[in-house]
């Protein structure tokens, strides 16, 4: 193949041109140090996350949870995305110090949209994972989402509507955000001082260092994925809950019926599950159960008794089951309720009620219902409480069970949620305010008179323009 003057491959001339034509030429003396370069590595970061998605996509969860090479990548794709959030506050609070945002509002604008995003999409990320980890903060994150009245648009339930919010939705928006973010900053170059006596002078850029650092952070990445592999926890069935404790189970089969349950009760702000809970979980699975088992219409029998017969016998069944009552001994009673909720505690100890309950959400991926009853069962909290990923132990921080595996992020939010934990009218519609509200102060600083000169008043700009940051400060010297 032909080469030209540089020896580059002729093929390729025209895309390294490209690339070349996007560079920043010259920036302030201290422009090549790693914190006024933080913006490439974050590029780079995207493109490792982007690449290790769609494999991840194409082998599916199966391949991702369970195979050694699928846990590597699903390792990589966690400490692209860990480094990624990281690279993105320290940028973020390097700007914050030298403000900035002065001369550049709608750069900085932007990149809190951005940050706000990201960290959204870490969110989905690990949602869409699979396991317990998946179960436990989809099951949190939709308490945020319907406190925040936004539960119609967004349910961290439904895996489908997830996936599709993590590899479609946000990317795109992220891609469209960054493509601006650094067209802007290209356009004016990097911000130059706002202070008369930090010194500087133009250079050229060092791209070649920019380079090696790259190298750096892909293998720091690396020794991340192979050194501290991405944790998986099965996730928790309603066999397993069965198992372990049916009489808890058929109690809450009760309370399905009744409508006492928690899902039956739930209002956050709004009430997001509409859904009957006794056609969902008992009527339903049960006609089926019959119609498989060719057995009894023990509801049918039920129905059919007077309101005060009813009574009596929910009254009978729920004191049983409630007090521990054996599930063998209740398939003879003469309650047909507590027959009916025997039968379904079996099904659900075979499997076969999960599959059920699943298949009636209008879509295989949507977790709703199943999700919803483990929680109501307590069994989810329980496995939850065992690998400590409750709220009330800072468990939203949690990516997985070791202790390094942690969103350092959430640790204010959560802190919020210990805080107001024993405020009875505070619940998540608060929480989510307080955090929106965070986020608008965050875009708007540039704005706010007094707050956005705080920065230059604590003097931050020395962390950042220095004698080991900026020739010229040393040359002052």
């Amino acid at each position: 193949m032909d080469k030209d003057k540089k020896g580059n491959s002729s093929f390729f001339s025209p895309l390294i041109d490209l690339m070349h034509d996007q560079y920043i030429k010259y920036v302030p003396s201290y422009g090549n140090s790693f914190f006024f370069t933080i913006g490439i590595y974050l590029l780079e970061l995207f493109v490792i996350l982007a690449i290790s998605g769609m494999i991840m996509l194409i082998f599916g969860p199966y391949w991702w949870d369970t195979t050694a090479i699928g846990t590597f990548f699903r390792s990589l794709h966690l400490w692209a995305a860990e480094a990624f959030v990281t690279l993105m506050f320290i940028h973020l609070f390097v700007n914050f110090s030298t403000s900035a945002f002065r001369k550049k509002k709608l750069v900085w604008m932007i990149g809190s949209v951005l940050l706000l995003l990201v960290l959204l999409e870490f969110a989905f990320g690990i949602g869409v994972q699979g396991g317990l980890l998946s179960q436990w903060n989809d099951k949190a994150g939709a308490d945020l989402w319907n406190g925040m009245g936004l539960g119609f648009w967004v349910n961290p339930l439904n895996q489908g509507a997830v996936l599709g919010w993590h590899v479609a939705i946000i990317p795109i928006l992220l891609i469209l955000l960054m493509f601006m973010h650094y067209s802007l900053v290209k356009k004016d170059g990097l911000s130059t001082p706002y202070r008369k006596d930090i010194p500087y002078k133009m250079v050229k850029a060092d791209h070649k260092k920019m380079y090696r650092r790259m190298i750096y952070i892909f293998i720091i990445v690396l020794v991340f994925a192979f050194v501290f592999s991405s944790p998986y926890i099965a996730p928790l069935t309603i066999s397993q809950a069965a198992n372990s404790n049916p009489s808890g189970v058929a109690t809450t089969l009760l309370q399905e019926f009744n409508f006492s349950s928690g899902t039956a009760t739930y209002l956050d702000s709004i009430d997001p599950y509409t859904f009957s809970t006794r056609a969902v979980y008992f009527t339903v699975p049960y006609y089926t159960y019959v119609n498989l088992e060719n057995k009894t219409n023990e509801l049918s029998i039920f129905f059919n008794e007077s309101p005060s017969q009813q009574k009596a016998q929910f009254m009978q069944a729920y004191n049983y089951f409630s007090n521990n009552g054996s599930i063998s001994s209740a398939m003879n009673s003469q309650n047909p309720l507590i027959i009916a909720t025997a039968s379904l505690t079996k099904m659900a100890e075979s499997g076969e009620y999960q599959l059920v309950v699943q298949n009636e959400s209008s879509s295989g991926l949507d977790e709703t219902y199943v999700l919803r009853f483990l929680y109501d069962t307590g069994a989810l909290t329980t496995a939850a409480t065992h690998y400590g990923l409750r709220t009330a132990q800072w468990g939203m921080l949690k990516v997985g069970a070791p202790p390094w595996s942690i969103e350092y992020w959430l640790i204010p939010y959560d802190a919020l949620e210990i805080a107001t934990s024993n405020i009875s009218w505070w619940n998540d519609l608060e929480n989510g305010l307080v955090a929106i509200s965070i986020f608008f102060i965050l875009m708007l600083f540039p704005f706010i008179p007094y707050l956005n000169k705080l920065p230059d008043k604590l003097k931050m700009y020395k962390l950042f323009w220095n004698k080991y940051t900026n020739p010229e400060m040393r040359k002052k010297k």
